[in-house]
């Protein structure tokens, strides 16, 4: 058996580390960590940020790496880091190659189904956010659908 690729879907995000993390205490702020990791991928990138109790970004997860207009999420992916990692909340993330980070039927429909979810397991979906291109965003909580 050959190793063909190894991939990194679990990592620190740049400046969490230590002691003096800044609580992501806005959707301005958790868009502008997912900027640096989705804003330049040329296919649909989905992904969760893993908070402490003080929502303060403990880790990044890559969940599914998808097509130019979609990727496949399902609960148990977007949950099991969640659940292994002890996250007290979790921020949704992904981007639209396209540029336009307004949210799709699919994406509010998944969003609904994740925040259910995260109710039923202790673990809130504080927000949804779709990054966009020339530092566009889309907040669900921004936008009330949170």
């Amino acid at each position: 058996m050959r190793l063909r690729e190894i991939k990194l879907v679990y990592s620190a995000v740049p400046g969490t580390n230590g002691q003096h993390r800044k609580p992501i205490g806005s959707p301005r702020d958790a868009a502008a960590i997912l900027r640096d990791r989705l804003a330049e991928e040329a296919v649909e990138v989905f992904g969760i940020l893993l908070l402490d109790t003080k929502h303060r970004v403990n880790r990044w997860y890559q969940v599914s790496r998808g097509t130019l207009d979609s990727a496949l999420v399902h609960p148990r992916g977007v949950f099991c880091p969640a659940i292994r990692d002890m996250a007290a909340a979790i921020v949704l993330a992904h981007n639209h190659p396209s540029g336009d980070p307004t949210p799709s039927r699919d994406d509010v429909a998944l969003t609904k189904r994740l925040v259910e979810a995260g109710e039923l397991l202790g673990i809130p979906v504080l927000d949804h956010v779709i990054i966009g291109d020339s530092g566009r965003y889309c907040s669900f909580k921004e936008t009330g659908r949170i």
